[in-house]
């Protein structure tokens, strides 16, 4: 290994806390006003800091999420790819992986605020 760089870790990494996501929370909605402008916030602050590609299992089968998409209806989904198949699935239902990707606690952040932990007003 040449010196400077971290070896890879494997394992679980610490959840950030309740209030590491409310500042992440209150990043991704400033100056935005509605849910649908709060949800763009969320999905470009995915687009900067999700690393995709990334492996994770839907119903136990191992599928590639290729990149994150928004629907007409501003749901953010993660679309799911396993061969020639592709399948879009809302990131508030995807489990994430073991260990998660880099950029996951913004999927954290999101489904606590989706969830109502954080003000939506």
């Amino acid at each position: 290994m040449t010196e400077g760089k971290k070896a890879p870790t494997r394992g679980r990494r610490r959840s950030p806390s309740n209030a590491k996501l409310d500042e992440m929370i209150e990043e991704a909605i400033a100056d935005a006003y509605g849910l649908s402008e709060q949800t763009v916030g969320f999905y470009t602050m995915f687009e900067d800091n999700l690393a995709t590609p990334f492996k994770a299992a839907i119903l136990g089968v191992e599928v590639t999420v290729e990149r994150l998409d928004m629907t007409d209806d501003d749901q953010i989904v993660a679309v799911c790819t396993r061969g020639k198949s592709q399948q879009r699935v809302p990131i508030l239902d995807m489990p994430l992986p073991s260990p998660p990707p880099n950029g996951a606690d913004w999927i954290m952040a999101f489904r606590r605020w989706a969830r109502g932990g954080r003000s939506q007003a």
